[in-house]
């Protein structure tokens, strides 16, 4: 069934879609984009940190997150999702890890990893001159607990973050080329695993009581004394109007869903072949039809629709 609108909705309130400072999640982002404005939908892109965005989808004044990940974000997701501010699309078939990682040459300098342990006592060759004598570990731009994570263990890092994730590539870069140790965040699906071999490091399982006990763990006295989840899921949320006021934008957006190597694949296109988000959507949309043709059920197809082209 083909139709010239979409279901009952409003085709000029736009769809305001969060982009937060990571590739996957902006590419998907205008993926869903053209989707709503070929259904008829007006959409406009709100760039925020995730530790702001929260209050905004809660409220309304953004209405779509096509990447919760589990182990940044699970606390604040748990949060909106028991004061029913927010609804869950469903979860993609991708499964997650975020924390800390480095390239496969460093354990030349520091026998013992991925044991966290190891850390201890070749903490050394991570310094930088700023550090004074201490590792430096690389970290995003995204809220996690590496600094207590650090005094909890006992290790003796400090934490130097990043003001946007792509700095993390031009830091590894920089380090793979001239074969210098560095431990960083990193995380899973992402197109580095494909360029370069390196590791997790494998610190104390994760449990939520981990963040929650202090009694439990390696450290008896205080929380966060554990790594993060190793199979986490990777969601989609959204204002919790958005089914009445969008349907078939709804419809569509329960229905996404990336599994790793379509992530890591879209990925590479723009950190790796510098498409930018835009375009990577555009040649996504073009190559992936018999992955996305089923994301949109007939009732919202219009005749003008041009990605079916």
């Amino acid at each position: 069934m083909s139709i010239s609108e979409p279901l009952a909705g409003s085709t000029h309130e736009r769809i305001k879609i969060v982009t937060n400072d990571w590739t996957s999640q902006i590419v998907m982002s205008n993926i869903a984009a053209i989707f709503f404005n070929e259904m008829g939908y007006k959409t406009s892109f709100v760039q925020l940190k995730t530790d702001v965005q929260w209050n905004m989808i809660s409220r309304g004044h953004i209405h779509l997150q096509l990447e919760v990940w589990e182990g940044t974000m699970a606390a604040q997701y748990q949060k909106l999702m028991d004061n029913n501010r927010i609804i869950d699309l469903g979860n993609h078939n991708a499964i997650t890890r975020e924390d800390w990682w480095y390239p496969a040459y460093v354990e030349e300098k520091c026998p013992g990893l991925p044991n966290w342990q190891a850390l201890q006592s070749c903490y050394g060759i991570f310094s930088k001159q700023e550090s004074k004598g201490k590792g430096v570990y690389l970290g995003g731009p995204w809220e996690k607990p590496d600094a207590r994570r650090i005094r909890v263990l006992g290790l003796n890092f400090i934490v130097e973050r990043v003001s946007h994730g792509d700095q993390l590539w031009i830091e590894l870069e920089q380090a793979y080329n001239n074969r210098k140790p560095i431990v960083l965040f990193n995380w899973t699906p992402n197109w580095v695993e494909y360029k370069y071999s390196g590791k997790f490091v494998e610190f104390p399982e994760y449990s939520a009581q981990c963040e929650t006990d202090p009694s439990w763990g390696v450290n008896p006295n205080a929380t966060y004394d554990c790594g993060n989840p190793k199979n986490g899921w990777l969601t989609k949320i959204a204002w919790i109007e958005f089914p009445n006021k969008w349907p078939c934008a709804y419809q569509v957006a329960k229905r996404i869903n990336f599994t790793n190597e379509l992530i890591a694949e879209l990925v590479y296109w723009v950190d790796g072949l510098y498409l930018t988000h835009q375009q990577a959507a555009q040649q996504w949309i073009k190559t992936k039809k018999h992955v996305w043709q089923q994301w949109i059920p007939p009732e919202c197809r219009r005749d003008s629709m041009t990605i079916y082209d």
